[in-house]
């Protein structure tokens, strides 16, 4: 059984921080790509940054500088530290797992941020 589960989420003000997390099980971890996406209510769900098994990272333009992803490949995790956080930031995050060979996908739950003025 394949599982996502993010943690981290809650309300903060604008230019606080949060540090999300997202533990994963039932997958070979080191053999996926993970990534950070988010949705905003009414909009499109998109990447907020992404990371190779090796370390490789690629970030939104949007969030770049205030967001920083890494994963722990022996402990299954990823994270995603943000600051300077803005309300246009408030969204569901969610966590991804996608095989490097593209042999499967999978999405955690998501976890509510929401940054207030």
């Amino acid at each position: 059984q394949v599982q996502l589960v993010e943690s981290g989420g809650g309300l903060v003000q604008a230019g606080g921080s949060l540090r999300l997390s997202c533990a994963a099980s039932g997958i070979i971890f080191s053999t996926y790509t993970m990534g950070w996406y988010r949705q905003a209510p009414g909009k499109q769900r998109e990447l907020v940054a992404s990371i190779t098994s090796g370390g490789s990272t690629n970030y939104a333009d949007s969030v770049k500088g205030r967001v920083t992803i890494s994963r722990d490949n022996a402990k299954n995790t990823v994270n995603l530290q943000m600051i300077v956080l803005k309300p246009e930031d408030t969204a569901v995050y969610y966590c991804k797992a996608d095989h490097w060979w593209g042999l499967d996908r999978y999405w955690g739950q998501g976890t509510q941020v929401t940054v207030s003025s």
